[in-house]
């Protein structure tokens, strides 16, 4: 609301209110001095030991003949955001805990 504006309310009759904020800094708390990451150490591991076994299912979504699949635009992301994903993507890649699909109902 503009000074104009206030003032023109004001006139008329109504309530304002003086309001004075100050920003503050939160400083965010490194994971490892979360309470219940404390308690429980040994169920957050700094680093994962690696893929679960190999199960006895292969997982597998059956679709229905003739199905074609839909196409859609992924949705945008700001600059430092795609950098962060990617670096993030390639570093399990890296490790073995994710891999290119095959699926072309896959992402692009």
């Amino acid at each position: 609301v503009s000074v104009v504006k206030a003032r023109k309310y004001m006139e008329n009759g109504c309530t304002a209110y003086l309001v004075s904020m100050d920003a503050i800094e939160q400083k965010l708390k490194p994971i490892s001095e979360v309470r219940t990451v404390k308690d429980y150490a040994d169920m957050f591991p700094e680093d994962l030991p690696g893929l679960p076994p190999v199960r006895e299912v292969e997982f597998g979504i059956e679709l229905i003949p003739g199905t074609a699949p839909i196409s859609k635009a992924p949705y945008r992301m700001a600059p430092a955001e795609l950098e962060e994903l990617k670096k993030q993507i390639q570093d399990l890649a890296n490790k073995g805990f994710i891999r290119p699909s095959v699926s072309p109902w896959g992402a692009p």
